[in-house]
């Protein structure tokens, strides 16, 4: 059994942030996971709380579930007050809330890129913000971000890719800022395909059958709990000298991806069919 530890998991509610919030509850962690009911921009993670309230009680488990938009500060500020009132402090925080529309920078509006930004990059600078001066006074703590191989650019998702980007960045600054306050921040990106997320079926209008099966050095499509195993190594004891790293969870997704073959209709000389 780990050590446990006070756990606040953005997008903790469905999908990858669902497999989170079971492995790290099972390992006898207090997580408090949140995400938004309704289903958003580009993806079909709806209703999670009921459900994964249900799964916690069959298995035994506890975690508090919470209604929030990782992109408003008094919403995240409300969770972070929520989990110091129930358990006094906050070890460690999982920023996995995102959404993830495609794309290029020419059928983007401004309003979804706006949206973008607001989700998979403010909202992990606002829990941070929100969270750090609590480790500092505790000694410590982890913070872990869910990355993404869009984040080194992959073609029709520069506004997602954009802002991945963005959370390498972000992840390697705070890293540097807050080494000496014993502050360890890493990111974790999911690859392999086949992962089910509430990101991923909306790229596919919800139909499993057409998820990407890519295969992991496992020999198999990785899944959530591929991704929370990590997520619970680095922030236990086992990782304490570990920051500023980039784990790959899947197959390299973190080098980006193959370029995709020109359309037939391109691909004569001077791009004319």
């Amino acid at each position: 059994m780990s050590t446990p530890r006070v756990v606040i998991v953005s997008g903790g509610t469905f999908g990858i942030g669902r497999a989170i919030t079971l492995r790290l509850a099972s390992l006898g962690h207090a997580v408090t996971a949140f995400g938004l009911e309704a289903p958003q921009m580009s993806s079909i993670a709806a209703a999670g709380i009921p459900s994964l309230a249900t799964e916690l009680n069959e298995r035994g488990l506890k975690a508090d579930l919470m209604e929030a938009d990782v992109s408003n500060a008094a919403e995240v500020a409300r969770v972070v007050e929520a989990t110091l009132q129930r358990h006094g402090h906050i070890d460690a925080l999982v920023n996995n809330a995102a959404i993830g529309p495609l794309g290029t920078v020419l059928d983007t509006n401004e309003a979804t890129f706006d949206r973008i930004m607001a989700v998979n990059l403010k909202g992990p600078y606002l829990t941070s913000r929100a969270v750090i001066p609590h480790m500092i006074r505790a000694g410590g703590g982890a913070i872990v971000n869910v990355g993404s191989g869009a984040g080194w650019g992959k073609p029709n998702m520069a506004a997602y890719a954009a802002s991945k980007g963005g959370v390498f960045a972000l992840s390697a600054a705070m890293a540097y800022d807050f080494l000496h306050q014993r502050i360890r921040v890493n990111t974790v990106v999911p690859g392999g395909g086949g992962i089910v997320s509430g990101m991923s079926l909306g790229r596919v209008g919800g139909d499993r059958a057409r998820l990407s099966q890519g295969a992991t050095a496992a020999g198999r499509a990785a899944t959530g709990d591929d991704i929370a195993n990590a997520i619970a190594f680095l922030i236990s004891p086992e990782a304490e000298a570990i920051s500023g790293t980039v784990i790959d969870v899947g197959c390299f997704a973190q080098q980006g991806g193959p370029v995709p073959a020109k359309p037939a209709a391109q691909s004569t000389q001077g791009g004319k069919a």
